[in-house]
């Protein structure tokens, strides 16, 4: 007798080999995450002019250069480590990503991993996109607002010649350190980033059966104080891109529940043609859920 189409890989190994081959999976992970954190730290310098380029054209556009400066002796390293860190896993998390599927695949049911897998290549791309739109289009908008709040000297009113004071106008103007500004942007990119999982995440659930689409839209005025809030936290207090943060995330939210009403509508179409459908299964799912 042929064995079933829908089965797991491997049969049951001891724990063990389970915890051993974690193990394996885990250094080689690691050792992936260091190769990479050395050739980004190699170049760490390219890569941080590359982060500048969001505030060199603010800078530029205003006649201003774009200078950073270190305001302490070690902050140059640590910049460089910074670089590494993000540009190691960056560089590293395709073969960190095989790991970690390398390890869970096994366990799994075939219709399982065809499931899944599209979710596995959805999330970096998601990300990527998020942290894509951070850099380019939020970091900008967030730099302008910030350094509008230069005062240069010279531009007041003229003081009569002679007065107390008939000193230098005052000047303020942006003299950055390169480890704040560093921190300002990655946390942008990792936020936005992280934001744009949304679609992924609820998708993911809903094809668990954890959500419904009926479920996401009932709680829409809960969602709407929720990305709010978020916003007001992952953000910078800067009207605009709070704004802009909030916009992005509650798109990606109503195009969750399309995503997840979409996964119902196969769910039931291949019920139906297995003749495991009732008509009242959504209305007991939604019940229990309540």
């Amino acid at each position: 007798m042929s064995a079933p189409e829908d089965e797991i890989d491997d049969s049951s190994a001891p724990l063990i080999e389970h915890l051993a081959e974690l193990r394996t999976r885990l250094i080689h992970s690691v050792a992936a995450f260091l190769v990479g954190m050395v050739i980004c730290f190699t170049v760490a310098t390219p890569i941080f002019n590359f982060l500048t380029a969001p505030l060199c054209k603010v800078l530029a556009e205003r006649g201003q250069d774009c200078d950073l400066i270190f305001i302490s002796p070690q902050e140059g390293f640590f910049v460089a480590i910074k670089v590494s860190l993000l540009g190691g896993f960056i560089l590293a998390f395709p073969y960190i990503a095989n790991q970690m599927w390398r390890f869970v695949a096994p366990g799994l049911y075939r219709s399982e991993k065809n499931a899944f897998l599209p979710f596995l290549v959805a999330s970096p791309f998601m990300f990527f996109l998020g942290a894509a739109f951070a850099f380019y289009v939020v970091t900008p908008l967030a730099y302008d607002f910030f350094l509008g709040f230069q005062q240069f000297g010279g531009q007041g009113e003229a003081v009569p010649e002679g007065s107390p004071q008939n000193a230098a106008p005052l000047s303020v103007v942006f003299q950055g350190s390169a480890q704040e500004y560093l921190n300002l942007t990655v946390k942008f990119i990792v936020a936005f980033g992280l934001c744009f999982q949304l679609p992924v995440l609820l998708t993911l659930m809903g094809k668990a059966g954890l959500v419904s689409a009926a479920g996401l839209k009932a709680v829409r005025k809960f969602a709407v104080v929720g990305i709010l809030v978020l916003a007001a936290i992952v953000t910078p207090p800067d009207v605009v891109t709070q704004v802009i943060l909030f916009t992005v995330v509650y798109g990606l939210y109503e195009i969750s529940i399309h995503l997840v009403a979409r996964v119902e509508k196969k769910r039931e179409a291949e019920l139906r043609a297995q003749g495991l459908w009732f008509e009242d299964e959504d209305q007991t799912a939604d019940d229990a859920r309540g």
